[in-house]
């Protein structure tokens, strides 16, 4: 005890209340007033008892094989040493090997022996045998196996894995299966507490809690997660994450961590995205979501002054796939994406989540911000495809008139040739020659494309300069540049003169 008495009374009468030590008032210096104080405190704390008690059948243990193929039937030299290391690093803190880890010692291992890949956990959504959990706990596995707590253990059938939610769903042949009740992310709220249940380092069944830290934490394209304090570790990827009404809010998918283990941050896909992904692949085995061609970035607050918006809310338009939606909308570069059927975008990354959720082929109305004015198009959803390198489309030319000198913002720019125009599918714009000053420490340089100048379109160098040397030291101004095939604003204070 001597430890840990510099830490304060308080983590001294903690420590003993937890271990279960009864004192006196008295002996921890406490006044009656104040002990009664402290033991109502310590009254008001949630009990899980029950809760895990209802909802701990419905939590099972993940475990993944893999076949190894070894030519001839004869190991290679460290087998034994390899397989003592996937155990511990798969198997975790365990007093015995796990099934399907290392072989016994002095047996080398046949051909396409299979070995413990993984471990992990997840929870029983119906009672005929779905079994929800993450895709990267069975990703590349070669055979899933399920096991309840009552140790029945089913050879598991993945019908389909989601990488970009990290959801997959399981079947198993079961009947009256222990289930859990599914909850509403949508309804949660940060300091509500919630529990944990999952397999740790292959420790089944272990019960860990805490309280909602965020909603809405971006850490991924298509969801946002919801963090917590609660414990996970290795072995709990796939849990539920469960309120105090013993509904699952979440699937415990990441932790922040710089150790490898939990640091006190863990983060749990919504169940409400969870949901409509599992619905998918039980339908189709598969997850489609919309697009409509565009590539996007975040709204700065200089640049939205700049272009007359109050604030910082949307997604500045970057790229516009030619021939895909957006492009056959009227949608451009430079244009801001204010609105999705009428949902406001306040940041960039809630507009792929929008037309992700939109039904393939459906017509959606994109409220854009363009030259200080709103309007609406409307957009045709098309299916997302994998990712797209777009082709840079953007050439250089040996002779170009070149500029005296760098005007008040740093710039020395020439006139697009006609082959360049046509190759940017531009109408007017200047390419940088150089850059010095404001421009250069903006990241700006040459070859880069000049389209706009405070929401005025730019025709010639000269009309580019002129404009510039109007422009009030006083007040930031904006440019839209083009690189390749992005296109972005950028916020510039011009030199005084």
């Amino acid at each position: 005890m001597k430890n840990y008495l510099s830490t304060g009374s308080k983590t001294l009468s903690a420590l003993m209340v937890s271990a279960g030590v009864l004192f006196a008032p008295a002996m921890l210096g406490l006044a009656p007033a104040a002990h009664a104080a402290a033991t109502s405190a310590v009254a008001g704390l949630p009990d899980f008892t029950e809760l895990v008690d209802k909802a701990g059948p419905a939590v099972v243990n993940i475990r993944t094989t893999e076949r190894l193929k070894m030519q001839g039937g004869q190991g290679m030299p460290g087998d034994e040493e390899m397989q003592e290391f996937l155990r511990r690093f798969f198997g975790g803190a365990i007093p015995t090997p796990s099934p399907g880890g290392k072989a016994p010692r002095g047996r080398r291992q046949a051909p396409d022996e299979q070995v413990q890949r993984g471990i992990g956990s997840g929870f029983i959504i119906s009672a005929d045998g779905y079994v929800m959990t993450n895709a990267h706990v069975v990703d590349g596995a070669d055979e899933v196996y399920v096991t309840l707590t009552d140790k029945r253990e089913f050879k598991a059938k993945v019908l389909g894995a989601d990488a970009r939610t990290d959801v997959a769903l399981l079947k198993i042949d079961g009947k009256s299966l222990p289930t859990l009740t599914m909850g509403d992310s949508n309804k949660i709220r940060v300091g509500e507490w919630v529990i944990a249940i999952g397999s740790p380092f292959n420790l089944e069944n272990t019960v860990t809690a805490g309280i909602i830290s965020a909603k809405a934490r971006d850490t991924g394209d298509y969801l946002a997660l919801i963090q917590s304090d609660v414990a996970v570790n290795p072995g709990n990827s796939g849990g539920p994450l469960i309120n105090m009404r013993g509904e699952v809010i979440g699937i415990n998918s990441q932790i922040a961590t710089l150790s490898g283990g939990y640091n006190g941050i863990s983060f749990a896909v919504p169940i409400d995205e969870a949901m409509r992904v599992a619905d998918q692949i039980k339908k189709t085995g598969k997850v489609t979501r919309g697009r409509i061609g565009v590539q996007i970035g975040e709204l700065s607050k200089e640049v939205a002054e700049s272009l007359g918006l109050k604030s910082a809310q949307g997604a500045e338009v970057s790229l516009v796939e030619p021939g895909g939606p957006a492009d056959k909308a009227g949608i451009r570069a430079g244009d801001i994406i204010l609105k999705f059927n009428g949902t406001v975008i306040n940041r960039s990354s809630d507009l792929p989540r929008l037309v992700g959720g939109s039904a393939l082929g459906s017509q959606a109305t994109v409220t854009l911000w363009r030259k200080g004015a709103q309007q609406d198009v409307q957009v045709t959803i098309a299916e997302l495809e994998p990712d797209k390198t777009a082709k840079a489309r953007a050439k250089g030319e040996s002779a170009k008139p070149k500029a005296e000198s760098a005007n008040a913002l740093g710039f020395k720019v020439s006139d697009l040739t006609p082959l360049q125009k046509r190759e940017l599918d531009v109408e007017g714009g200047v390419v940088v020659d150089a850059t010095e000053g404001v421009a250069a420490r903006a990241g700006l340089r040459q070859g880069d494309v000049i389209l706009q100048l405070n929401n005025i379109d730019i025709r010639d160098a000269k009309q580019f300069n002129a404009a510039v040397a109007k422009l009030d030291p006083k007040k930031a101004s904006v440019v839209l540049v083009r690189r390749g095939d992005v296109t972005q604003f950028v916020s510039l204070r011009p030199t005084a003169k």
